[in-house]
């Protein structure tokens, strides 16, 4: 139960490809991320991602008018329902096929799904529908005569607009109707990219690739369209009196005069006699306007494509995207230009708005990016970009409140745990990130790189404030700093030799040879006071340096097989290396003696390559890990490598205590061990035949030997599952994965976990409750405490008065303590007694301080820290806030005060001013008078 991690989020991958969608209170968007999906919270500030996995990567994706059903549909067209309350899959369908679009009609009865040249309307379970069982096929259109890309529903449910790759729109009625069967709209020269309904009419307005934009009028409005209730009966045969009465009837009601029937056609209308007196007017379109928005884009960009479009029903709002990285909005039906911008030099590959249009989620598959904008105020709601490239290096903070990763695409990210969002971003490298650390005191974290240099990055303020070179160029392989946050050491990959830097002077320090190959891991003690160093290299030695007070003195180690990686235990007494042989080795660092070696290959496990000529058992003979990383206690190892797999052995017993499988996601290679029979002819593996593949100028490239032009660096072939570094969070309560999918994080779920220690027969929880009417605390928290169950605990403390907290804490056993320190955190981070949990820590840790210092009690202390740390930073917000919002209401109080009283002074002066004008005023009359 120790080691029941589950997966909880994806960090590090934002977008891949796919369709991005808004849920129904436009706060929270929904992103493809592989074979996951991503929630990403815009009011909160808060990412998650579904605890679901598909085999495939999904592409396709659609919310139900209600918010609670999500169908998402994979590359081969595996289609799943998904609950948003209970986050679980609650149906599959397989299409056999890629589908391109899917959509839930606006009062959530049904659903369309576009796939090759069809569109196929299902029903769609809930209340609304009456149909339980889930993709339930209810209609076929097959009028298209290419592919299917987009659809749309009328604002009632009752037309569906498709669009295709044959330059046509075609409109189906749901329900046979009377005056409407089928209409398809043209006048496109290239593939529909969207066709949207207008809010309350049928008109509609179909977008193309080449940009050309129809806007269709329809001739009738809505009301005006009638259902076919009543099927006509077909006639029953007849006996030969009833044939002989009919002809008889039929001959005289025939028998009219000329004046009679010339009589009858004037009264008649020229409508009438083309439909029929009791038809109905019948449903067409006529167009309206013709557009071409890619004029305002490719006056820059000749080659621009339109990609994706979205139009907003309410507000009206058009906006386009085009594959040079620009997207323009648009006002219907006029199409007023409102905003043409450029977020990238890659194409737009999705765009979704929200229900109100002032929200516009975009979405980059070539470099993973995904951003929301408000287009009104030109603002980012929203900016989240992943590594180009693969992740190549992982490391936690010391309060594990932070994440930085570095990629092979040079940049430096910090990710926060808490929100799941990258908050900065450094560039200042030129080459792949190699290696990465964070200081013992987390204020800063500091990058190796491929291009010789090593940089120190602030954690606070955000900027590279110390930058170390070696004095000849040399690729920096790996990197550590101690304990004290004072040195930081890197070794070389091509120039076999360990550089040490002061971090305050900036300068070399020591120059540290010895090694004969490349140097291929490092590792500085966890001790504050102790500044041993532990390398690895090529040449099978592991060496131990002090090489601050001893310079080049050394211990050396034979290893039976080239070192690969190395980290310290916690308690800086001994030290674990992965070889290249698939071996683990524990040393001790003071004896320099093997203590214990964990054959870990066949456990690693391998998948076969489409490209390998040799079985996966075979090729796991050259496997081995590459990435090794202590649990928080020292007791365990987290080892990952060149595999799906990622294993945890206890130390002392050399044993596999579980395995994960980080991904079973099928579009990547080697996550199977077998190959698909299908797929093998006598000339080889079929999946290595490049396909033809479309390019955005619409021609088809098939490359060709000698051919050069065209893109050389686009990728042909699949990515492997890599697990490239591992890392424990210093709580013990997660750990992080680097992997080719992304960041993947693993969390306990305590919740859900029944874990007692030391229980017995009399202990329950109806004991605990009783233990609590009697007001025996101590008896009732010893007992919770006992059964492991976070909610009865935190429930048992809260009805602990205050003033017998100190007594309580000071009678408890020291065994209780860690779980107490631990049960403390998750209440404090979630209830709104701040004042009293706080009240509980000062004195755990004033009668038990002491006593808790060990190792062991050392990640119940830091996820204390980080719980108070993060109440401390959403308190000092609100503080902050209430401060200065104070600070404007009394002095806008004195500004108005001090208005009224120059409004007073000058009332008074006024009437000061026409008493005296008065009294002028009567002696010049006296004056006057006297003067007559």
């Amino acid at each position: 139960m120790k080691f029941s991690y589950k997966f909880s989020n994806l960090l590090g991958t934002v977008y891949r490809k796919g369709d991005l969608l808004f849920t129904p209170d436009g706060n929270s968007v929904i992103s493809c991320v592989g074979n996951r999906i991503s929630l990403f919270d815009l009011r909160n500030n808060r990412s998650n991602t579904l605890p679901i996995e598909s085999r495939y990567n999904y592409v396709t994706l659609d919310l139900s008018p209600n918010g609670c059903t999500l169908i998402a549909i994979n590359e081969e067209g595996e289609a799943h329902m998904i609950s948003l309350i209970s986050q679980t899959i609650v149906h599959r369908y397989r299409f056999k096929g890629k589908c391109r679009a899917v959509r839930f009609s606006p009062d959530g009865k049904h659903f369309a799904v576009c796939k090759d040249n069809n569109a196929f309307v299902f029903k769609a379970p809930g209340p609304f529908s009456g149909e339980y069982n889930a993709f339930v096929m209810e209609r076929v259109f097959h009028g298209a005569y290419d592919e299917t890309t987009c659809l749309d529903w009328s604002f009632d449910s009752k037309l569906l607009a498709i669009g295709s790759k044959d330059m046509a729109t075609k409109i189906y009625p749901l329900e046979k109707c009377k005056n409407f069967r089928i209409y398809s709209l043209g006048n496109h020269t290239d593939g529909i990219v969207g066709c949207f309904f207008e809010k309350d009419t049928y008109d509609i307005i179909t977008v193309a690739r080449n940009g050309q934009t129809c806007v269709w009028e329809c001739t009738i409005d809505p009301s005006d369209l009638h259902p076919l209730d009543d099927i006509v009966p077909s006639k029953k045969k007849k006996t030969t009196e009833e044939d002989e009465e009919d002809d008889i009837d039929i001959t005289k009601s025939l028998e009219k005069s000329q004046a009679e029937t010339e009589e009858a056609l004037k009264k008649m209308d020229i409508n009438d006699i083309e439909t029929g007196s009791k038809e109905p007017n019948k449903l067409f379109y006529k167009r309206v306007a013709k557009h071409y928005l890619s004029d305002e884009v490719r006056k820059d960009q000749k080659d621009a494509i339109l990609t994706s479009a979205a139009y907003n029903k309410a507000s009206k709002i058009l906006v386009t995207g085009f594959s040079s990285g620009a997207f323009v909005i648009h006002e219907a039906p006029d199409m007023n230009l409102i905003h043409s911008l450029s977020i990238s030099d890659q194409k737009i590959s999705s765009v979704a708005l929200n229900h109100t249009g002032d929200w516009i989620a975009l979405g980059c598959s070539g470099i993973g990016q995904l951003l929301v904008w408000e287009w009104q105020s030109e603002t980012y709601v929203m900016k989240q970009q992943g590594h180009a490239n693969n992740m190549s290096c992982v490391a936690y903070s010391g309060d594990g409140q932070l994440l930085a990763t570095g990629g092979h695409d040079g940049k430096v990210k910090l990710w926060n745990i808490g929100s799941g969002f990258c908050f900065v971003t450094f560039s200042e490298h030129s080459s792949a990130i190699t290696a990465i650390s964070f200081s013992g005191n987390k204020k800063f974290v500091v990058s190796a790189s491929l291009d010789g240099t090593v940089r120190a990055y602030d954690v606070i303020r955000y900027r590279n404030f110390k930058t170390f070179t070696s004095p000849r160029p040399v690729q920096i392989s790996c990197v550590a700093v101690d304990g004290s946050g004072e040195f930081v050491a890197a070794g070389g990959q091509d120039v076999f030799e360990i550089y040490l830097w002061s971090i305050k002077t900036g300068r070399l320090l020591e120059i540290v040879s010895g090694h004969e190959g490349p140097v291929a891991g490092l590792a500085f003690s966890p001790s504050m006071t102790n500044t041993t160093l532990a390398s690895v290299s090529w040449d099978k030695t592991l060496r131990i340096w002090d090489a601050i007070e001893k310079g080049s003195a050394h211990e050396t180690i034979e290893l039976i097989a080239d070192g690969v990686n190395v980290t310290f235990n916690p308690n800086g007494l001994e030290v674990a290396v992965a070889t290249l042989d698939g071996q683990i080795s524990v040393f001790n660092v003071k004896t320099a003696t093997q203590v214990v070696a964990i054959e870990g290959r066949n456990d690693l496990g391998s998948g076969r390559s489409e490209s390998d000529l040799i079985t996966a058992k075979k090729n796991l003979e050259a496997k081995s890990f590459t990435t090794l990383c202590y649990s928080a206690d020292g007791e365990y190892l987290l080892a990952g490598g060149q595999s799906k797999n990622v294993c945890i052995y206890n130390v002392k017993e050399a044993l596999l205590v579980k395995k994960f499988e980080i991904t079973q996601n099928r579009s990547m290679d080697a996550v199977d061990d077998f190959i698909n029979r299908r797929k093998l002819t006598e000339f080889g593996n079929l999946a290595l035949i490049e396909e033809r593949e479309e390019r955005e100028g619409g021609n088809v490239m098939l490359k060709l030997p000698g051919v050069r032009k065209g893109d050389m660096s686009s990728r042909s072939i699949k990515p492997e599952v890599r697990v490239l570094s591992l890392q424990f969070s210093p709580t013990g309560q997660q750990w992080a994965a680097a992997t080719t999918e992304g960041l993947l994080i693993y969390s306990l779920n305590t919740g859900l976990v029944f874990d007692p220690w030391d229980l017995q027969i009399g202990i329950t929880p109806m004991a605990v409750k009783q233990a609590l009417k009697e007001e025996d605390y101590l008896n009732a928290l010893t007992m919770a405490i006992k059964i492991n169950e976070s909610s009865l605990i935190q429930e048992v403390m809260e009805m602990i008065p205050v003033k017998d907290v100190q007594l309580i804490v000071s009678s408890l056993q020291e065994q209780f303590i860690e779980r107490l320190l631990l049960i403390i955190a998750s209440g404090l981070d979630s209830s709104r007694h701040l004042e009293y949990y706080l009240y509980w820590i000062q004195h755990t840790l004033t009668i038990h301080g002491p006593k808790i210092s060990g190792q062991k009690s050392m990640p119940a202390l830091l996820a204390l820290e980080k719980c108070l740390v993060r109440r401390y930073e959403q308190i000092s917000k609100l503080c902050d806030y209430n401060k200065y919002s104070l600070q404007y209401i009394t002095m806008l109080g004195k500004v108005q005060s001090e208005k009224q009283a120059n409004d007073i002074k000058m009332a008074d002066e006024s009437d000061t001013d026409s008493d005296s004008m008065e009294a002028h005023g009567e002696i010049e009359n006296v004056t006057t008078l006297e003067d007559l």
